[in-house]
């Protein structure tokens, strides 16, 4: 025992040494030599998952939101898990519980993990909860065809990066370059899970807060919300906004509480954005400005607040939408990756490696 309180002093100390930080930057063009093939191998399959089922694009989209929006510190104390290489499960356990709560990740794929007897993972935490993350057997098969082309070279984290956008463009939507390079987590965070994301029936406050610390302006924000404009929301998120919101528009609520009763079925699912549901658009934001937009937390972007001018910009204007989206969804990845030698590349995205 004495032997493995040394180990862990030592270990505790190399990783407070480490400080988290990254010592490479994302790029493009990461894979260039290592993996050339990646990004058409993930554009294949997402394109067949499109074709088969759009709601698999909006699940993917949803993926990539909760996963790089969990894990993130500010505190200079932050340091990656796998920044010592634990040469004892032992050793590790007994480490693990600080790592929870001393994390410094963001997009690091910690959402595909499953739940262990020992770690609860992200999938069932918070918002995840019910069922509402879906697509992770999508993952799971692009990570089989990537690894086909590139054996233990492309992290979870880059494949549902690249996986989002695709989705994004495949139903309409922009595309952009993706910067690579991240590595993915050795442990979840479901406390962060549960705290970081914020609810349906959040309100502009916080959900202005909410972005404001992962270092995301009040426009990302308006822009990132616009990704509402394909997929659905279960009757147990939109409920109180249908049945008593006083700036929901009358006819909509009407509707909507056909499909959701006022106690029970809190599985019935609706479109987030009722009048072009499976295409990446900006009916979202006119579908705000009519005050139909299905979640509460969606309506506060336009509820006489200080972005109510940019929600009438993206409503008239589709470039507008597209052009900000696409740069926000680059900030939202660049959200403390873990790069260079912190984590590890994941050969299974629901498992670490052994």
């Amino acid at each position: 025992m004495a032997a493995t309180r040394l180990l862990l002093a030592a270990a505790l100390a190399l990783l407070v040494a480490a400080g988290g930080g990254a010592d490479a930057q994302l790029s493009a063009g990461f894979y260039s030599a290592s993996c050339p093939t990646v990004q058409g191998v993930v554009r294949q399959a997402m394109s067949q998952a499109v074709m088969n089922s759009s709601r698999s694009g909006a699940a993917i989209l949803r993926l990539f939101f909760h996963d790089c929006f969990v894990n993130v510190c500010c505190s200079p104390l932050c340091f990656s898990a796998s920044a010592f290489q634990f040469q004892s499960n032992q050793v590790r356990r007994l480490i693990h519980p600080q790592l929870q709560s001393a994390n410094a990740q963001g997009c690091d794929a910690s959402l595909l993990l499953d739940d262990t007897p020992a770690t609860p993972g992200e999938k069932s935490a918070g918002a995840n909860a019910g069922g509402s993350t879906f697509g992770f057997d999508l993952i799971d098969s692009i990570k089989t065809q990537v690894e086909a082309a590139c054996p233990a070279t492309v992290s979870c984290a880059d494949i549902l990066a690249l996986a989002a956008r695709d989705a994004v463009n495949l139903l309409g939507g922009p595309s952009w370059a993706v910067p690579l390079g991240r590595r993915d987590a050795t442990f979840p965070n479901a406390t962060g899970a549960g705290t970081d994301l914020p609810g349906p029936d959040s309100g502009l406050d916080r959900l202005v807060a909410a972005f404001a610390a992962k270092g995301l302006t009040s426009r990302d924000l308006a822009a990132l919300s616009g990704a509402h404009t394909v997929g659905n929301a279960r009757c147990l998120s939109f409920r109180t906004r249908v049945y008593c919101d006083d700036n929901v528009s009358p006819a909509f609520a009407t509707q909507q509480r056909q499909i959701c009763p006022a106690s029970g079925g809190d599985d019935a699912d609706a479109p987030l954005d009722a009048t072009t549901p499976d295409v990446f658009d900006n009916g979202y934001y006119r579908s705000l400005v009519s005050g139909a937009g299905l979640l509460h937390s969606d309506q506060e972007l336009f509820s006489n607040g200080p972005l109510d001018s940019l929600v009438r910009i993206y409503s008239a204007n589709g470039d507008a939408f597209f052009d900000d989206f696409a740069a926000s969804m680059v900030r939202l990845g660049n959200v403390g990756p873990l790069t260079g030698t912190d984590g590890e590349i994941r050969l299974n995205c629901r498992t670490v490696n052994s």
